[in-house]
């Protein structure tokens, strides 16, 4: 796959605010979008914002958490003009297979929609890197991703990322932010460039073997306290499913007042996410193995 750099890629302020600002380019009010959840709040707000209405697709995880797009009815294909997605997902951690980005492709193709693929955890892997949706065949005519420096190099409050794909979508994005922002401060966009040609240096590596560690840590506990959870192959991420009769904001809460231990209750990330719940990797390997110990003290 090649880009052209000119047409085919734009500078945007952190991949939040691309994925934001992109409904006010390409939705008129009324459009529909599809948004997956459990997912990020953005998808959606920024939808409503834009004047159009959100389609919801359940992520389950019988589906390994990937949206049904057959069952996405046919008067809502006919509304839809954007399609959400993000793999690797934030909450749950997924990692979308090759027959599923093929399958979307051909979806957005058959019904005139764009896809923005959220790719902002592609460089925190466990195993084998996650694919770009742009590795399909034709996937520029119907798609564009988005990328984030702040997973990859921890530039998170420098505030750059990128967005590579379709030519037209990128050109009425880049319209938008013309009139909304003045572009990010360019010795931020240079060091950006300096993280990139770095991108397989040992400190990337390492990152992803610290990350790897507190990840067994954490998922080896919470089995023990009787939650079920995979083992996540990217992101920073582990999502897990609440003990038996729990609801997730109940459990969260117990979570934090018995054992001082901050867990994001599933239901924040939308209907779909309840009965989950959602832990973080960003704490040294020692304060995990802490907190999973105090988790285990309470009897859930």
């Amino acid at each position: 796959m090649e880009l052209d750099w000119q047409t085919e890629l734009i500078t945007i302020i952190g991949s939040k605010e691309g994925l934001g600002h992109l409904p006010l380019a390409v939705l008129n009010p009324g459009d529909c979008a599809l948004v997956p959840q459990p997912g990020y709040p953005v998808y959606s707000a920024a939808t409503i914002f834009a004047g159009g209405m959100p389609f919801i697709m359940d992520l389950r995880e019988e589906r390994n958490w990937l949206p049904d797009l057959d069952a996405v009815p046919a008067d809502i294909r006919r509304k839809a003009r954007l399609m959400y997605l993000n793999y690797p997902n934030n909450p749950t951690a997924a990692v979308a297979p090759r027959e599923f980005f093929e399958k979307a492709v051909a979806f957005a193709r058959e019904n005139d929609i764009l896809i923005a693929q959220d790719a902002a955890y592609s460089e925190l892997y466990y195993g084998c890197r996650p694919m770009s949706i742009l590795q399909i065949p034709g996937a520029k005519d119907v798609a564009i991703e988005f990328h984030s420096l702040s997973k990859t190099f921890n530039m998170t409050g420098w505030r750059l990322g990128f967005a590579v794909g379709n030519a037209d979508a990128l050109a009425a994005l880049a319209k938008v932010k013309s009139n909304l922002d003045s572009g990010q401060f360019n010795a931020i966009q240079w060091a950006g460039v300096e993280a990139y040609r770095g991108i397989d240096r040992v400190e990337v590596r390492a990152m992803q073997d610290l990350y790897a560690e507190r990840r067994d840590i954490l998922v080896e506990g919470l089995q023990k306290i009787g939650c079920r959870v995979r083992k996540p192959e990217a992101t920073f991420y582990v999502w897990g499913a609440c003990p038996k009769g729990y609801d997730s904001m109940t459990f969260a809460a117990r979570a934090l007042e018995e054992a001082a231990v901050v867990l994001i209750p599933g239901v924040g990330f939308g209907k779909a996410g309840e009965g989950y719940f959602r832990a973080a990797l960003t704490t040294d390997a020692d304060r995990i193995r802490e907190a999973v110990a105090r988790l285990a003290r309470v009897k859930f």
